[in-house]
């Protein structure tokens, strides 16, 4: 397959620093779109594989699946973009199509396994999939997503993540209205579940462990703030929430935030702790409640969510930062030093040498 070299931002060892190289592109195919890339969020699945924390890293890596861009090129055979439309890539670029969960619309658990956005098999080029930290990329179609062009395609970037994670597990578990939903932990996915629960039409409680993050969440969105290092205002909340989405990737005590469901009530985990949560059997029994997981979503529901947020005005709060800057926007990603999503702006590699 013919390619093409574009610039791009990556590591090659665990250890080293991101910084400027070039990779390959596979050439337009019959039914693919070529994106020219304005904006690449910043998730913390980036700074894990640049780093090679989950131990299956590709060197080279080129991380970014939160990618916001304008279209160049479409296949001859491609019929759901023309050039000029503004259009997003998430964090996948392909799956099987075959198995049940594609059929059903639920790429994100291909059972044979989805083709990541950056560090997985590349079907066409017999390497790793290279992602967003670069001028363009070239995907299939059905992977690619309409963005609504009254939001501002900058802060839009997060929602290919960050939005689509928290908007799955809410659609799925019904939030709305009549319900009293609780979002732990307000950073760059919390902050996002706030704002989309509101949206659903739920009353949303935030719990978080800062005590400085009380004005903010009200300022997203939030109903009521609880401080989960306050045993009373704890045991003041307990049984009174439907839903809980915990966002919390460092490790914490899941059965204080059980305590707080009724009845019938689900608590679903989003972030990622590195360490096994242990769970009382009594933290589920008493209450029949159940504790859950969930992963993005289908390229289907992530263009709902799109158009949601369209029609809603709803986009993340970002920073916006030069690809010269990933490396230290890293170092202060991991002090929970952003309010609450870097984003590059990816005219600063156009402009590198």
């Amino acid at each position: 397959m013919h390619t093409f070299s574009v610039k791009a931002f990556g590591a090659t060892a665990a250890d080293a620093d991101l910084k400027l190289m070039e990779i390959p592109r596979r050439c337009v195919a019959a039914k693919d779109v070529e994106i020219d890339i304005l904006y690449c969020g910043v998730c913390h699945s980036d700074l894990h594989t640049a780093r090679d924390e989950w131990h299956n890293t590709v060197y080279p890596n080129v991380p970014g699946h939160e990618i916001v861009g304008r279209v160049i090129q479409v296949g001859h055979e491609a019929t759901k973009f023309k050039v000029g439309d503004l259009a997003a890539v998430g964090c996948m670029v392909d799956s099987c199509r075959e198995c049940e969960s594609c059929k059903d619309g639920l790429e994100q658990y291909c059972e044979k396994g989805n083709i990541n956005t950056y560090n997985s098999p590349d079907r066409h080029l017999n390497q790793q999939t290279f992602g967003g930290y670069a001028q363009r990329i070239v995907v299939d179609e059905d992977f690619v997503l309409h963005v609504p062009e009254n939001l501002d395609p900058a802060a839009a970037a997060p929602l290919l993540c960050a939005g689509i994670t928290t908007y799955s597990p809410l659609r799925h578990w019904n939030v709305g209205p009549g319900k009293r939903v609780g979002i732990v932990g307000i950073g760059g996915l919390g902050h996002m579940g706030v704002k989309l629960a509101k949206a659903m039409g739920a009353h949303v409680v935030v719990i978080t462990t800062s005590s400085g993050k009380v004005e903010d969440a009200k300022r997203l969105g939030a109903d009521e703030v609880i401080l989960s290092t306050d045993n009373v205002q704890m045991r003041e909340h307990a049984g009174t929430l439907h839903f809980i989405l915990d966002c919390v990737s460092a490790s914490h005590d899941i059965n204080a935030y059980l305590r707080l469901l009724k009845r019938d009530g689900s608590l679903t985990l989003v972030g990622a702790p590195e360490h096994p949560l242990p769970v009382a059997a009594f933290s589920l029994i008493p209450g029949r409640k159940t504790f859950g997981g969930s992963m993005i979503g289908g390229i289907q529901e992530t263009q709902e969510m799109l158009d949601f947020c369209g029609k809603h005005d709803i986009t993340s709060d970002i920073e916006l930062i030069d690809m010269q800057d990933i490396n230290s926007a890293y170092d202060r990603l991991l002090q929970s030093d952003v309010k609450y999503r870097f984003v590059i702006d990816m005219s600063s590699l156009k402009d590198q040498s």
